[in-house]
């Protein structure tokens, strides 16, 4: 299909210059493909990651770890200073990128994508809601009354690089349409999980800090009433207001899906509009070539391609391009360096006994394993059978059963709660994360192997359709009209 897409486009006249491999990269994927290519290749660099802090805590390297991750890092102006350690930098600092991504993909489904249509968004919400609500029991079940109560937000989070890097190991063995189940389910999580922050895990607040912030967020809507479309303009003040709820006592991180909300989601041209002024555009560049002209060397063609340029980022939002911009950083960047700095953990949490058998590890395992398993199943099943949704196209129960499981790989937001919750507390820290390594071992293979045995559908089966045309490692079909809808840039 997309070869077909590009020969219509195939320029008949003129030089073409290629490279030796620029046809290997120049084929056109969608939107939803590019996603789910980008979440399975960081979810492998997140598992290496995640395994080079384990082996780096283990070896005579580990004090050296310690000491690097405990070193301040500072920013001074005059009389002002600003000082963190390393370690708060990246939990702090660059995971405040992350959620500004988070808030980006929260903003756009419940605009364009799987969540704006209300029929297609009962399911997912519900299996989410269920999701977080059963494994917080259980961990609370475990932990009432005891030291590790706190840490009850733990199991309650999906890490979607992992669980959309597992799933895209089977291939086209699994719907599409599942795949964008898991993806709004762990969406709607990653809500839940930043109200939980937001709410559970603030300290004491300073009023002060918190009116200055209130400020700031009103200077954004503001300056998106205004019409400022500069996505840098958001920036600065998003910044500014990180600071703001730092000093405030409120989590950080916060300010980026805040700033995510704040950004303009409509495109100045619409698709009319843009064709409009494409063909405009072409028509002026065509009356000032002349034979032999070269681009570089003539102005006038010059300016028409870049006007041509700046068009194409009119067409699109600021939300679009940012998402578009942020993802391959924050997946290959942002999130194995959080891994690296949070994932290094003593081997021996796991070789005794009263290392893994203890309330909070305990607890963590039977919520991510366990709990997501009866609350994601068993709050589809409701809404399913109550006639308030329906299930993914060509999916059955089996397919539902392999996503609960996978949405027990809570690892980069579980850890992420565990250092908020346990702050100062390291036994019980190094516990909530042995028990968050262990939980999304045992959910990611269960889920693999659920998925792996589950019927495949027969459009899969006789190659009907255009599932058959797969990005990358396979992990996702052609889009069809729901993909169109949901638009999600990669």
């Amino acid at each position: 299909m997309a070869k077909s897409i590009l020969d219509k486009f195939k320029i008949r006249k003129g030089k073409v210059f290629e490279a030796p491999l620029e046809g290997a990269f120049g084929r056109l994927v969608t939107p939803f493909e590019e996603f789910i290519h980008r979440q399975s290749s960081s979810g492998i660099l997140l598992m290496l990651s995640a395994l080079a802090a384990l082996i780096i805590a283990n070896s005579p390297l580990q004090d050296a770890y310690k000491h690097l991750l405990h070193m301040p890092i500072s920013l001074s102006a005059g009389d002002w200073a600003f000082s963190l350690s390393l370690h708060h930098w990246i939990n702090d600092g660059l995971m405040a990128i992350f959620f500004f991504l988070v808030g980006l993909e929260l903003k756009r489904e419940f605009m364009v994508g799987e969540l704006s249509d209300l029929r297609q968004a009962v399911l997912p919400v519900m299996a989410a809601i269920g999701g977080m609500l059963v494994p917080a029991l259980i961990y609370v079940a475990f932990n009432a009354g005891g030291e590790g109560e706190r840490g009850w937000g733990i199991p309650m989070a999906t890490d979607i690089a992992f669980a959309v890097g597992c799933i895209a190991l089977l291939g086209n063995r699994v719907p599409r349409a599942v795949v964008t189940f898991l993806v709004a389910l762990a969406i709607v999580d990653d809500l839940g999980a930043i109200l939980v922050i937001a709410i559970w895990y603030t300290e004491q607040v300073n009023v002060a800090a918190l009116i200055a912030a209130g400020s700031l967020i009103v200077i954004m809507w503001l300056l998106k009433a205004a019409g400022v479309r500069r996505s840098p303009a958001y920036v600065f003040v998003g910044i500014l207001l990180w600071y703001e709820f730092y000093l405030a006592g409120v989590h950080a991180t916060i300010a980026g899906v805040i700033t995510a909300m704040a950004l303009p989601a409509k495109p100045k041209y619409d698709p009319v509009a843009f064709s409009t002024f494409v063909k405009d555009i072409i028509r002026s560049f065509d009356r000032c070539f002349r034979p032999g002209d070269k681009i570089i060397a003539n102005d006038a063609l010059r300016a028409r391609v870049m006007a041509l340029g700046n068009g194409v980022n009119l067409a699109q939002s600021p939300l679009q391009r940012m998402e578009t911009r942020l993802h391959t950083p924050v997946g290959f960047l942002v999130i194995p360096i959080f891994a690296l700095a949070n994932a290094g953990i003593p081997f021996d949490s796991f070789t005794s006994s009263s290392a893994v058998v203890n309330p909070v590890t305990l607890g963590v395992i039977a919520g991510l394993v366990l709990g997501k398993l009866v609350g994601i199943v068993g709050a589809t099943w409701i809404g399913w059978k109550l006639g308030w949704g329906r299930l993914p196209k060509s999916a059955n129960f089996q397919h539902i059963v392999g996503v609960a499981l996978l949405g027990g790989i809570g690892f980069t937001m579980s850890i992420f709660i565990a250092e908020l919750a346990f702050n100062n507390q390291y036994d019980l820290l190094i516990q909530a994360k042995a028990g968050i390594l262990l939980a999304s071992v045992i959910a990611g293979i269960a889920g693999f192997l659920v998925l792996r045995n589950a019927p495949v559908c027969e459009e899969f089966e006789s190659g009907v359709g255009e599932s058959q045309h797969q990005v990358g490692d396979g992990a996702a079909s052609k889009a069809d009209s729901v993909n169109e809808r949901t638009g999600r840039p990669g």
